[in-house]
């Protein structure tokens, strides 16, 4: 029995990042000989077990057969006789098809060596074009690692599987996982791009905007080192509410990302004319956007706003915030019960409060306010 540590651990070494997690091949093994070592078997679908003492992964050496459209069509065969080289070569790309032996020695067979020399996405073999999932596998490491190409060979094969309609067997969830893992990498408009090229991206999200200004502001909101549910904001807000809501529904996108985006993408008119609304406006704004019971998702609101608005300042997001802050520095509890039996008029009355409440925190000292983000005493704070 021999281990190999394999993929992304391996690759990642010879690209000289860190190393998080470790996958590992055994070689030579039984299930039976697995489990009286210690290791505990968790894998479904093919045997994958975990070591007793690091728990880390180890997976017996494998091949697959295709034998139904889609990622899950297939049937998986383990045995002691299976060599590294056949567990390799069903990988999805070379600089992942390397692996490391006990001793230190590489075993390279596909030359990922050389293709992450010359930053190069090539698939192992033609596999590749059996499983769906490699497409976006591809394009969530083109925005991890923005520098590399996707061969042209590579392309043509993701293109024809777009063409064949390979991509439409992709469940809804597992397109998700790998768009959201990408929209948390270094440059996420790479992970679009090469969808688009090869006809992925029309089938899988068609209702997406991937034009240059969209790709920008998520390109914007990665650097600012934003959390995921501003980033997929971000990436949206150029969108109509209708096909948000339909991409949302069709990919189960989560509740926190769907209703960022959905109120990111209404809200754009007007928080971008913020410096001037009035003080009923801007309250009526953040009750439509429940800002007063959610002011941590109204500031991501405006966070992923303010990617839009790259190429300009944007004071409207600290603005905003101060007169939310003034807003909910009202008592609503001590109004409501100033209201006596007048139950029905407790929302206009808090509502009258808040209002005046923004109007203070603008006044200016001849006694009337300025609500503009540019001026008067706005302007101090």
């Amino acid at each position: 029995m021999k281990t190999y540590i394999v993929g992304g651990a391996v690759r990642d070494e010879l690209l000289g990042l860190p190393v998080k997690d470790h996958d590992w091949v055994v070689v030579g093994a039984t299930p039976e000989q697995m489990a009286a070592q210690g290791f505990r078997a968790v894998g479904k679908d093919f045997p994958v077990f975990l070591h007793p003492q690091t728990q880390e992964e180890y997976a017996l050496a494998r091949t697959e057969r295709k034998t139904a459209p889609g990622y899950r069509g297939f049937v998986f065969h383990t045995s002691p006789d299976v060599t590294l080289e056949q567990d390799l070569v069903r990988r999805d790309l070379t600089i992942n098809a390397i692996a490391r032996g006990e001793d230190g020695a590489l075993t390279d067979p596909f030359n990922g060596r050389q293709d992450i020399r010359d930053k190069i996405f090539r698939h192992v073999s033609d596999a590749f074009g059996e499983d769906p999932v490699r497409i976006l596998r591809v394009a969530r490491f083109a925005a991890r690692f923005p520098e590399f190409s996707v061969a042209p060979e590579t392309n043509a094969l993701m293109r024809k599987m777009a063409e064949e309609g390979e991509v439409d067997a992709l469940v809804p969830e597992r397109v998700w996982q790998e768009l959201s893992r990408g929209l948390m990498e270094q440059k996420p408009s790479r992970m679009f791009e090469v969808l688009r090229e090869c006809g992925a991206l029309a089938r899988i999200m068609p209702e997406l905007d991937a034009g240059p200004g969209a790709m920008a502001v998520t390109d914007c909101a990665a650097g600012a080192g934003h959390e995921l549910p501003v980033r997929f904001a971000a990436l949206a807000q150029g969108l109509d509410v209708q096909p948000i809501e339909q991409l949302c529904k069709r990919l189960k996108v989560p509740n926190d990302c769907r209703e960022l985006a959905v109120m990111t993408a209404r809200e754009r008119g007007t928080v971008s004319r913020a410096d001037i609304l009035d003080a009923d406006a801007l309250v009526t704004l953040f009750s439509r956007c429940d800002g007063f019971r959610k002011p941590q998702r109204f500031e991501q609101m405006l966070r992923a706003a303010e990617c839009g608005f790259r190429s300009s300042p944007f004071p409207q997001k600290n603005f905003l915030l101060q007169a939310l802050a003034a807003a909910r520095g009202v008592d609503a509890g001590a109004i409501a019960l100033g209201c006596g039996d007048d139950k029905q008029g407790i929302p206009g009355a808090v509502h009258a409060a808040r209002v005046n409440a923004v109007e203070a925190r603008f006044r200016l000292p001849d006694g009337n306010y300025c609500l503009h983000s540019r001026e008067g005493s706005a302007n101090k704070s």
